[in-house]
């Protein structure tokens, strides 16, 4: 009989609450969380795997950990305990809302960011991978310089991934910066008219291919985060075109 590498459960909701940095989030994931079965074993009892999972969530959400890892953590070895285990994995798929000032007129406008922070316990090691979905811009530098100072803008999706050891502290906020830094100019939900101006020109000052912007979010994440496989993918809605343009790339920090 074949082993199966990951065996478990997906689309599972629940609510944590996290004080990183003594500030306070509660969030609302969406959780997928599996092991690996032997092939000595023929299957899990699926619904009495569904209730150690569900209790061991309900523990932790009485208390406020940490980081989202922190929680993943506590859960996968109160699971272990019930439900031994060579490899497993815990992903956390939620949204981080941050608040941001308008650059001009200040106005405080809540903006929304996917996170996701995923888990991974190997034969008693922890190994984690978090992700940032971050909507941008990009301007078309070809164009600008044919056309007299005139281009084509589109919406943007960059998205940062750092894969680390558990105890490498890695801010979620911070890897949204390393990503809305590489846009040509930051975008926001509210915008006044004077706002609106200022990331108009910002867009027309600093004009970028999709290829610089992903560039950039690689150079940002390998500055400010140490010991960490970095990857970078920015994905543009073309404007002009029929298709949309990609551009990725790794490092090392």
């Amino acid at each position: 009989m074949e082993s199966l590498e990951r065996v478990g459960v997906t689309g599972l909701k629940t609510i944590v609450m996290t004080n990183w940095k003594n500030r306070k989030y509660n969030f609302v994931p969406e959780v997928e969380l599996t092991m690996d079965l032997e092939r000595e074993k023929k299957g899990i009892h699926m619904s009495r795997l569904v209730e150690s999972i569900t209790e061991c969530i309900e523990r932790e959400v009485k208390i406020r950990r940490g980081s989202l890892e922190e929680v993943e953590r506590n859960i996968l070895e109160k699971l272990k305990e019930r439900h031994p285990f060579n490899h497993a994995e815990i992903t956390m798929k939620t949204d981080l809302v941050i608040p941001r000032k308008t650059p001009v007129t200040g106005k405080t406008t809540m903006e929304t960011y996917s996170v996701a922070v995923k888990l991974s316990s190997d034969k008693g090691g922890y190994t984690k991978l978090l992700s940032v979905e971050v909507t941008g811009n990009t301007v078309c530098p070809h164009a600008m310089n044919k056309c007299n100072g005139r281009t084509h803008i589109q919406r943007a999706t960059g998205i940062l991934e750092i894969e680390t050891g558990y105890e490498n502290r890695i801010d979620l906020e911070d890897m949204i910066d390393c990503v809305e830094d590489a846009f040509p100019s930051r975008v926001y939900t509210i915008l006044k008219t004077e706002d609106e101006k200022r990331v108009v020109k910002e867009m027309y000052d600093n004009p970028k291919f999709v290829e610089d912007v992903t560039r950039g979010i690689l150079r940002n994440a390998k500055k400010r985060f140490k010991n960490c496989r970095i990857r970078a993918r920015t994905v543009s809605e073309e404007s002009i075109h029929r298709h949309d343009v990609i551009a990725e790339g790794s490092c090392m920090s």
